[in-house]
């Protein structure tokens, strides 16, 4: 506040010097630190005296002279006086006039010039104000620039990571849907194994039963050729009356031969040689029409032999090979019996492998197989062309052209595959399949069928390997009641 006064009156002093000028007078105070020099106007009309003298203490300055002690002198000084403070008076309202009038203006020009002053400051406070406001709406729309690219970076990875999970999704659900098919395949082959153990379990229980009966079979045999062997002990002392019976046999054997002979002869007359026939399709067409046994003569050849013959299955003409139906005969035969063949032609029978051979070599045949089961189901496997090779090749079979009703593929084994008896084994498996299956036929590595199998009984349940079997119409399970196979020419 005193530092403003001082200026203050500064100012002042500097307007009253401009104004007065430098001859006015001049009057000094000293106020503390500060001095304050104050620039006197002149009053008109009043000069002073020539003989006025200062006395007091204001006016020490001036110089001493001696006072007179008269009172004239005095009264005259106090006249002086009196007219002194009257001008000194005048001077000083003149001068607080002038000073009051002179602050007023200094004091207008000040605030002029310091609103003038606050104006440019606050001018240049308002232009870095905007620089700065400019510069922080820069910087802010940098930031915005750089949130809006953050967020449309994040946006779009957000939606690489939705289209990703959507992928990944639909590879879970397919995945679980491949777990869950699996699984159910799994659950069908867990049922199918378990119905596999459950069938195989009973037919290793027949096998058991069968080996028990067998044993059981084994012992009484074993008892009977003890007790035949006693018994040819004591038939030795009757040998000589069996010689004499044999010789009666001879000689009517030999009676026999010749009334044979006899009928052969009868048989060669020209009459006779018309009504000969190569197999049954030849008699058949020569108007025969019922089923029953005929004799047919081998071609390239003077034998005559019995065969049973179809005339009523598929148009008839066939000459049957095999035929089964009640288990009479049996089939668990050596390689000699096959070759020459066994049983009735009425009957159960096989017609010998020689046989076969001559005919199916002799010109194109084609085969019939016919089935029937214990329920009376009836199927068939027809074969366009069928033969078998001489013993040289082990009558091996040559079959082709496969259709019928007794499955989607042909049971029989590969061509080339060689027939195989208990006592010749010609199979590819190291287990004779002839004695393991039983019976004598074309067997590969056992393979899917055998016609001449144990002939099991219809009220039989349990399935046994060495039955007959025919894989591709029933499987396994097969219970044949009836087999037939049989033949004719492939014109026909």
């Amino acid at each position: 506040m005193g530092r403003l006064l001082a200026l203050t009156l500064a100012y002042l002093a500097y307007l009253l010097a401009a104004t007065i000028g430098s001859e006015r007078q001049q009057h000094h105070v000293q106020h503390g630190p500060c001095s304050y020099t104050f620039i006197l106007p002149e009053v008109e009309h009043c000069h002073p005296l020539r003989d006025f003298r200062v006395t007091n203490t204001l006016q020490r300055d001036s110089p001493s002279e001696a006072e007179p002690d008269s009172n004239e002198s005095k009264q005259t000084k106090l006249e002086n006086l009196e007219s002194a403070m009257e001008n000194n008076t005048q001077w000083l309202q003149k001068l607080e006039n002038f000073i009051h009038e002179n602050v007023r203006s200094g004091m207008e020009e000040i605030k002029r010039t310091a609103v003038h002053t606050q104006t440019a400051a606050m001018l240049e406070m308002g232009t870095n104000l905007l620089s700065q406001s400019a510069e922080q709406t820069r910087k802010l729309t940098d930031v915005e620039t750089q949130v809006l690219n953050q967020t449309s970076r994040l946006e779009i990875q957000l939606l690489e990571y939705s289209l990703f999970t959507n992928r990944l999704e639909k590879h879970i659900l397919l995945q679980t849907q491949e777990i869950s098919r699996l699984s159910d395949k799994n659950s069908f082959l867990e049922q199918r194994l378990l119905a596999l153990e459950a069938r195989y379990g009973r037919e290793l229980q027949g096998l058991q039963s069968e080996k028990q009966q067998l044993q059981e079979i084994l012992e009484r045999q074993s008892r009977l050729v003890s007790k035949l062997q006693g018994e040819l002990g004591s038939s030795t002392f009757n040998s000589t009356l069996l010689q004499r019976q044999q010789a009666m046999l001879t000689h009517t054997v030999q009676q026999l031969l010749a009334m044979v002979n006899h009928c052969n002869e009868m048989s060669n007359m020209p009459k006779e040689e018309s009504l000969t026939f190569r197999d049954c399709a030849e008699i058949l067409r020569s108007g025969m029409t019922e089923s029953g046994i005929y004799s047919i003569q081998l071609p390239n050849s003077t034998q005559t032999i019995k065969v049973f013959c179809d005339m009523k299955t598929r148009g008839g003409g066939w000459t049957v090979l095999q035929h089964r139906t009640n288990g009479s005969v049996n089939f668990h035969r050596g390689w000699r019996d096959y070759k020459m063949g066994f049983g009735e032609p009425s009957g159960e029978h096989w017609l010998g492998n020689d046989i076969i051979h001559k005919l199916t070599s002799s010109q194109e045949y084609s085969l019939q197989v016919q089935l029937k089961d214990r329920e009376g189901n009836e199927a068939f496997s027809h074969y366009d062309r069928f033969y078998i090779d001489g013993e040289d090749s082990n009558y091996s079979l040559h079959a082709e052209g496969f259709s019928g009703t007794a499955g989607r593929t042909s049971s029989l084994t590969h061509n080339g595959t060689q027939f195989s008896t208990k006592d010749r084994d010609n199979d590819l498996c190291t287990c004779k399949c002839s004695q393991l299956a039983s019976g004598g036929w074309w067997f590969e590595a056992c393979g899917p069928s055998n016609l001449n199998g144990i002939y099991y009984p219809a009220s039989t349940s349990v399935v046994r390997y060495n039955g007959i079997k025919w894989y591709y119409w029933k499987g396994p399970n097969l219970m044949a009641t009836m087999t037939t196979m049989m033949v004719r020419p492939a014109n026909f």
